[in-house]
C-alpha cells in the first residue's frame, strides 16, 4: 500500500481542494462517502493517516476518532472551524495527533502530513510499514501492532509475514518462503515452515485475527483482502 490518506470532510468543495493539493505531493487521498459508516469505510480503505473534520453530519469527528482508535493507532489529524483551546484539548484527549483550523492553508496541511508520516513511520518517501485488516507490521523493528497492542514476532515469523504482505492477494509458494527464510547453507526440513506458520497463526488468532493467513492446498499461502 502506498501513502494512503482517508479524508472525512462533508464540505465537498473543501474536500476536493484538499484531495487535489495533497495528491500533488505523492499521496493517495480517499474521500469518505457515507458519514454514518465511517468505521466500515476506514476498514476498507486501510489508510496510513486520517484527516477528520470535527463537525460532521450524524456523528462528530470526536466520535469517529474513538471508533477508529478501537481498531487502529493510525495518525489522525482533526480539521476544525473553531481552533479554540477546548477543541484542541478535546482533539488530543480523544487520540488525535494534530489539528488544523479552517480556513485551511493547504501548504501548511501538506507540511503537517509529511511531518506526521516521517514521525509515525520513520520514513522520508515510502512507509516502512505493511498493513492489513488494521494490523500494522513495522519493518523497522519487526513488530506487529493491532488494537493498540504490540505482538512480538520471532525472526522467522516476521519474514513469513513480510513476504506474504508484500505479495498480498498473491499465492506465495512454500518454496519461495523456504528460500526467504533460510538463505544460508544449512539444510532445513520442509516441516519447519509448517511449524513456523502454525505458530504465527496462533499468535494472530489469539489477538482476534482469524484466517489472516490462508492455505491454498498444493500451492502455498496467501493474505488476501
Amino acid at each position: 500500500m502506498g501513502k494512503r490518506i482517508m479524508l472525512v470532510e462533508d464540505d465537498h468543495a473543501l474536500s476536493k481542494a484538499i484531495k487535489d493539493k495533497v495528491e500533488t505531493w505523492g499521496y493517495e487521498v480517499v474521500v469518505a462517502k457515507d458519514f454514518q459508516h465511517i468505521s466500515e469505510e476506514f476498514r476498507e480503505v486501510q489508510p496510513l493517516l486520517v484527516l477528520l473534520d470535527i463537525n460532521l453530519p450524524f456523528f462528530n469527528g470526536f466520535y469517529w476518532c474513538t471508533e477508529i482508535r478501537k481498531q487502529s493507532n493510525v495518525p489522525i489529524v482533526f480539521i476544525t472551524s473553531a481552533s479554540d483551546n477546548m477543541n484542541i484539548v478535546m482533539a488530543m484527549n480523544m487520540g488525535g495527533d494534530d489539528l488544523i483550523a479552517k480556513p485551511i492553508d493547504l501548504d501548511v496541511l501538506s507540511a503537517k502530513i509529511g511531518a506526521i508520516f516521517r514521525r509515525a513511520y520513520n520514513m522520508n518517501t515510502a512507509p516502512n510499514v505493511l498493513e492489513h485488516r488494521g494490523a500494522t507490521l513495522n519493518l523497522n523493528n519487526g513488530t506487529l501492532d493491532y488494537n493498540g497492542k504490540q505482538i512480538d514476532l520471532t525472526k522467522n515469523e516476521f519474514k513469513i509475514l513480510t513476504t506474504l504482505l508484500e505479495k498480498k492477494n498473491t499465492i506465495v509458494s512454500r518454496d519461495m518462503l523456504m528460500t526467504k527464510l533460510w538463505q544460508d547453507d544449512c539444510y532445513v526440513e520442509e516441516n519447519t515452515l509448517t511449524v513456523n506458520v502454525t505458530r504465527l497463526r496462533k499468535k494472530l488468532e489469539a489477538e482476534g485475527l482469524d484466517e489472516f493467513i490462508k492455505t491454498k492446498v498444493g500451492q502455498g499461502y496467501i493474505i488476501e483482502d
